[in-house]
């Protein structure tokens, strides 16, 4: 069982930047995959970055060079770095711990945090 917690969001205006954090609870933690994933009203949760187990990460071409993932094994904790901001990344941010496969998938993720706000205003 894993517990993770998303925090750092909130409002920024369009071009600015967030860094939201993940902590988990796992003493396994560098075993998983962690992903981070968004969810605007009304549509389905969107991928953005996966951290692989190898250490390269995944992007999504909507925030390829724009957001950039990090982690910290010894902490526990993986970090997204968000910048050049725009009002369509709005949303709930959701970090997720899995499977190395098919990392763009949500199915592949076995555990997710609650979720943190980012507003980005036009």
């Amino acid at each position: 069982q894993v517990q993770l917690v998303e925090s750092g969001g909130g409002l920024v205006q369009a071009g600015g930047s967030l860094r939201l954090s993940c902590a988990a609870s796992a003493r396994t933690f560098n075993t998983y995959t962690m992903g981070w994933f968004r969810q605007a009203p009304g549509k389905e949760r969107e991928f953005l970055v996966a951290m692989r187990l190898s250490g390269d990460p995944y992007y999504s071409d909507s925030v390829k060079g724009r957001f950039t993932v990090s982690r910290d094994n010894a902490k526990n904790t993986v970090s997204l770095q968000m910048n050049s901001l725009k009002p369509e990344d709005t949303g709930v941010y959701y970090c997720a711990a899995g499977t190395d496969w098919q990392v763009w998938r949500t199915a592949s993720y076995d555990y997710w945090g609650q979720g943190t706000q980012v507003t980005v205003s036009s």
